[in-house]
C-alpha cells in the first residue's frame, strides 16, 4: 500500500494566497479511516526519525491562513472530507472539506434557507465552523446543530451540540482552545424557504463580495476583526457613528478605520492594502513574501493604535515555520 504521508510538499499551491513554503510532511485526507491511517504512519515516522517533531496543523480550504516562507516543520492536515446529505426535511449532515460553495447550492436546489449570508464566501464548513465565520449580519453559528470531531490523541470521536462549540465573535472551541481535534462533519438545522428567494439573495452577496472585494487578486479576506463599540473611545465612536453596524452585535469596520487613516494602497514589498476593500490585503503582483504581508499588518496594527487607541486583533491565521499561533509582531 503506497504511503499517504508526502514530504516537502509547497504550501503555495494550496493557499489562496499563493504564499509559502514547504511543509515537511503533508497527509490529505477523505475520510476518518483515512485519517486514522494516515495518523498510523505518522506515529511510525516519529518513532523511525527523532529528529522529526509532532506538531500538526489542520487545513481545507486556506482561504485564511498565511503560510511563513520557511513552510512547515511538521505534518500539515488537509481535510478533504466532503459530503452532504439530508438527515431530514431540514436537517443536513456535511463533510468539513465541503466547500461552502457546494453547500449552497444544495441549499439552493433543495429549498433550504439559513446560509443565504454566506454567499460567495470561500472555504470549507469546517473551517466557517472553526472561525464561526460571518457577514451580513449571519454567522455559521446560526443554522449549527451538531459538530463531529476527533480527537488524535486518544482516537475518540466528539460530538458536541451548538452550545458546547462555544461560538463566539469569529471564534469557537476548536479555535480559542486549540483543541488537538479535527472536524469531521458537522449537522445543520435549516428551514424549507421559497428557493428562488433564496437562490436570489445569495446571488446578491455574492455580487456585493464582487463588487466590494479584490478577488481578481490573491488574498486571505479580512485581515482583522471588526472592532467592538465597547472597546473604543466615546471620541471615536461618535466620529464613526454612521458607519457603525451590527456584526452581529455593535462593531466599527476596520475597513474604515485603515481608509480614516489614510492606508488605502500602501505597498511594503508586493503586499498591498487593498483599495477596494481596506481590511485586506492583495498579492499585487504574484511575488509577495510572508513576511511582507507580517510587516504590513504589524503596521496597521500600530498605525490605528496611535491614531485611535485602537488594538487590531487579526481574524486570519497565521502559521509560522515552528508552529507559533501569532496575533502580534
Amino acid at each position: 500500500m503506497p504511503k499517504l504521508i508526502q514530504e516537502n510538499v509547497s504550501l503555495k499551491i494550496y493557499s489562496n494566497f499563493k504564499i509559502g513554503g514547504p511543509a515537511r510532511f503533508f497527509f490529505e485526507f477523505e475520510s476518518l479511516d483515512e485519517l486514522k491511517i494516515g495518523l498510523g504512519e505518522w506515529r511510525e515516522i516519529l518513532e523511525n526519525d527523532k529528529t522529526v517533531v509532532d506538531r500538526k496543523f489542520v487545513i481545507s480550504g486556506a482561504t485564511n491562513i498565511l503560510f511563513d516562507d520557511d513552510g512547515f516543520d511538521g505534518l500539515i492536515l488537509c481535510n478533504r472530507i466532503s459530503f452532504i446529505r439530508k438527515d431530514n426535511e431540514n436537517m443536513l449532515e456535511v463533510g468539513a472539506g465541503t466547500s461552502i460553495k457546494e453547500l449552497n447550492e444544495f441549499c439552493v436546489d433543495n429549498s433550504l434557507s439559513g446560509t443565504e449570508w454566506s454567499g460567495g464566501l470561500p472555504g470549507s464548513v469546517g473551517g466557517a465552523i472553526f472561525g464561526n465565520a460571518g457577514a451580513f449580519g449571519g454567522e455559521t453559528k446560526d443554522s449549527v446543530f451538531e459538530v463531529t470531531s476527533f480527537d488524535y490523541l486518544n482516537g475518540q470521536t466528539i460530538r458536541r451540540n451548538n452550545s458546547d462549540c462555544q461560538f463566539n465573535y469569529r471564534d469557537s472551541i476548536f479555535k480559542s482552545q486549540k483543541l488537538p481535534e479535527i472536524i469531521i462533519s458537522a449537522k445543520f438545522q435549516l428551514k424549507i424557504g421559497n428557493r428562488d428567494e433564496i437562490a436570489a439573495a445569495m446571488i446578491e452577496h455574492i455580487e456585493y463580495r464582487r463588487r466590494k472585494q479584490p478577488l481578481e487578486y490573491p488574498n486571505i479576506g479580512s485581515i482583522f476583526k471588526n472592532v467592538p463599540t465597547e472597546s473604543a473611545s466615546a471620541d471615536l465612536i461618535e466620529k464613526v457613528r454612521e458607519k457603525i453596524k451590527d456584526d452581529p452585535f455593535p462593531v466599527i469596520p476596520t475597513a474604515y478605520l485603515i481608509f480614516l487613516a489614510g492606508l488605502v494602497g500602501h505597498k511594503i514589498g508586493g503586499a498591498q492594502i487593498s483599495e477596494k476593500h481596506p481590511n485586506m490585503i492583495i498579492n499585487f503582483d504574484g511575488l509577495v513574501k510572508a513576511a511582507d504581508v507580517k510587516n504590513m499588518i504589524s503596521f496597521v496594527q500600530k498605525t490605528i493604535a496611535e491614531k485611535f487607541a485602537v488594538n487590531l486583533e487579526p481574524e486570519v491565521r497565521i502559521l509560522s515555520k515552528d508552529g507559533q499561533y501569532l496575533s502580534q509582531f
